[in-house]
């Protein structure tokens, strides 16, 4: 049984399993990504959120998906090399996985259940923004095309609290 965010693990981008218990006691940004999608400049929004607030206890997980109009069809390496050499990304990226369906990744599975959105608990599109608190409960959901700068006050009250 899932109780918090802690309980999940994910394979990285490397494909080394990464218990989410890893990041407790940090503010966590879990964004499902694309690298063909409109909304990809978000990549550059979202590294300098990370940039700005990492040593304050800022973690963003960025998990590639190809389930919105086949926009991430790259593998693991080829969405790496595409997130650093055109966005610079830093913060740690996860293997592909769906957000939607029978496949659902547990993250997204558990996050959906604990913030519905717009469509109740489907995923609308790539770089749907869910914020957890640094005791791993999740406490905001942003739509795709809410831009990540637009999430900094959110961001910051949760790194205080």
């Amino acid at each position: 049984m899932i109780n918090s965010f802690y309980d999940l693990e994910a394979e990285d981008i490397k494909g080394q399993k990464i218990p989410m218990s890893e990041f407790e006691g940090k503010t966590v940004v879990v964004v499902n990504t694309a690298s063909k999608c409109g909304l990809t400049p978000q990549y550059e929004g979202l590294e300098n959120l990370y940039e700005k607030y990492k040593d304050k206890g800022l973690v963003i997980l960025g998990f590639p998906c190809n389930q919105f109009a086949g926009q991430e069809p790259g593998d693991e390496n080829d969405i790496q090399e595409f997130c650093q050499l055109n966005y610079g990304v830093s913060f740690p990226m996860f293997s592909k996985v769906d957000v939607n369906g029978s496949d659902t990744h547990p993250v997204f599975k558990y996050l959906k259940s604990e913030l519905g959105g717009f469509l109740g608990n489907k995923i609308k599109w790539n770089f749907t923004k869910f914020v957890i608190d640094k005791n791993g409960k999740p406490v905001k959901r942003f739509s795709p095309t809410t831009k990540p700068e637009k999430m900094e006050a959110t961001i910051k009250a949760v790194l205080k609290s």
